[in-house]
């Protein structure tokens, strides 16, 4: 989904269009974004996904990525299980720790500096829960007494994907998830975070398939390049990426040039993409039919 989402009746057209288009095209999959709080209107992930659930019959759906210290593991465990039953299997789960707004974390009464411990627990729970008749649990944050999670999920084991670019991110992929999806991310940088994952699994005595691994990507199409920047433009987030970083990560011109940066992640490993519109929210269907006609096939075909 568009970063950047309208406010209002003219929003929550767009969302039903969105999902619709991308259900009837070989788009395979929708995922949200996560904000507590957003100066810009951001939907809110569990409920977003609900309404896909309930709305189509293929379309798989995720988060990216659920920011897990907001939540209750067991709470979160649950809605996700949820989803996946409602909806035949077809959440595609994946936890970070969120964006550094310390603010966001006082506000869920949290703090800062406990959200990467708070992230290790709960998914430990989480898993436990969707694979476990009964869980007990005594932790450094919670303390669980012979709690079931039931309907369990459709897909078992059920999968749970890891977001982040930094190597705490990485490490928790390799010894606690399932795979690994950073944003932001050069294909060079990609590689190495691959490479690193899989030697944190090792370490663990675990293994991460080879499969599960992917990059958020954001492009805009157009067959002029320097226009697909300027378009872009007001959506880059700012002072998060410096502008070789932003160059690497992004495709912004013709449809060849974010099948070639797709290629470039898929050379370092990669095999599941988020690839995100970034632009003006009244121009996203015409992004997502010229991506589904024009990039997506010969990925799908292979």
């Amino acid at each position: 989904m568009p970063g950047q989402w309208p406010a209002g009746p003219d929003g929550r057209d767009l969302f039903w269009r969105v999902i619709e288009t991308c259900e009837r095209t070989e788009i395979d999959s929708i995922w949200f974004s996560d904000r507590l709080s957003s100066p810009i209107p951001v939907l809110e992930p569990i409920i977003a996904m609900a309404a896909v659930a309930a709305r189509t019959q293929r379309l798989k759906f995720g988060p990216s990525v659920l920011v897990a210290p907001f939540r209750a593991p067991v709470l979160a465990a649950r809605q996700l299980a949820m989803l996946d039953y409602l909806s035949g299997g077809r959440a595609l789960p994946a936890v970070g720790i969120g964006v550094e707004q310390e603010r966001e974390f006082r506000a869920a009464g949290v703090p800062f500096k406990e959200r990467g411990r708070r992230t290790d627990e709960a998914i430990r729970i989480m898993r436990r829960c969707w694979a476990e008749d009964e869980v007990t649990h005594d932790g450094e944050f919670w303390t669980l007494e012979r709690v079931t999670v039931l309907p369990k999920p459709v897909q078992q084991p059920m999968p749970l994907w890891i977001g982040g670019n930094s190597e705490a991110a990485m490490r928790r992929a390799g010894r606690l998830g399932d795979g690994w999806i950073p944003s932001f991310i050069t294909p060079e940088q990609f590689r190495a975070g691959v490479e690193k994952t899989c030697a944190f699994a090792a370490e663990a005595r675990r293994e991460v398939p080879g499969d599960h691994f992917g990059a958020l990507v954001n492009f805009w199409l157009d067959d002029d390049p320097a226009r697909a920047r300027a378009t872009a433009a007001p959506f880059v987030p700012r002072g998060r990426v410096d502008d070789a970083t932003l160059a690497a990560c992004t495709a912004f011109g013709p449809p060849e040039l974010l099948a070639e940066r797709l290629e470039e992640y898929v050379a370092g490993g990669g095999s599941k993409f988020i690839v995100r519109p970034m632009g003006p929210p009244d121009r996203m269907l015409e992004q997502l039919e010229r991506l589904a006609a024009e990039v997506i096939p010969p990925f799908h075909r292979r």
